[in-house]
């Protein structure tokens, strides 16, 4: 078996390992269509990223910064997880991210404070260089996933060479003090209970990017909070809805998939629900 037909056995193998411990840890199951996107997305990973994968020394290597102080005087730990690559002298810091790359490039400066910081306690705390950093966002775009599904080798192997989520982030010492007093504000609201929601007018905000989604379509739809959000059901609740009542605004709320997707999911959930038999065997009856 060639090397990289080990490899790739080898992560399908440990995936199906971990994905098995989760389940019986957490006693939820997923459907297999969700389970094999997760799996593609480890794969993909893999083949684009072979070089990074392959001479990374550390992996999740913690990074801590004690004794911080908010605006009020409260003391805080600032932690973080990253990947060290170090070869031929040279030192890299990767910070992987389950977003898509457009939207890392479009909006460096959500990345750049948080990796400013990491770069800070690697460099004065740990006192070891640090040459680059970037962050690796390992979603892959809309033409890598249609060209997953057609089957098709050749045309997944176009939009793979294409695909580049490896995203370069500068270090600039003079924005680390800026972060730390804006971590330390939002410890601060979270201990008195301050939770106001953004306004309105923010929901509205085309954010930057090769989607150009609103802010309420890429970050309130993703937030379990929206339901309880009076932002939120104030943008939801648009001229042409109004009149209709409470369930035209559901759609907004609930985001259901398609009628297909949905009984989709459905017939997928039972058949990855574990029978009486293997129920009994997890839990040693």
């Amino acid at each position: 078996m060639a090397y990289e037909e080990e490899i790739e056995a080898f992560i399908r193998a440990t995936f199906e390992q971990n994905y098995e411990q989760l389940r019986l840890e957490s006693g939820q199951a997923l459907a297999p269509n969700v389970k094999e996107t997760a799996l593609n997305q480890v794969l993909l990973y893999w083949r684009k990223l072979r070089a990074i994968a392959e001479a990374v020394t550390d992996t999740e290597v913690h990074l801590s910064l004690p004794g911080c102080e908010t605006p009020q005087g409260r003391e805080y730990t600032i932690e973080g997880v990253v990947d060290i690559l170090q070869e031929e002298g040279r030192t890299v810091m990767y910070d992987v991210k389950t977003h898509d790359a457009d939207f890392v490039r479009a909006n460096p400066e959500d990345y750049e404070q948080q990796l400013n910081v990491y770069a800070h306690i690697w460099q004065e705390l740990r006192q070891q260089d640090l040459d680059e950093m970037a962050v690796i966002a390992t979603a892959f775009p809309e033409t890598l996933q249609d060209a997953l599904a057609s089957g098709d080798p050749d045309m997944l192997a176009y939009h793979l060479e294409r695909w580049e989520p490896v995203i370069p982030i500068a270090f600039d010492e003079r924005r680390v003090e800026e972060t730390i007093r804006a971590f330390g504000a939002v410890v601060d609201a979270i201990e008195e209970n301050r939770f106001a929601p953004r306004p309105v007018a923010d929901l509205n905000v085309e954010l930057p990017g090769a989607r150009r989604e609103r802010f309420a379509a890429r970050i309130c739809r993703n937030c379990d909070a929206r339901f309880s959000c009076t932002s939120f059901r104030e943008y939801a609740w648009k001229p042409g809805y109004r009149d209709a009542g409470e369930p035209a605004l559901r759609p907004y709320f609930v985001d259901p998939p398609p009628d297909a997707e949905q009984e989709h999911w459905r017939a997928a959930g039972l058949e990855a629900a574990p029978d009486t038999a293997e129920l009994r065997a997890d839990f040693g009856r």
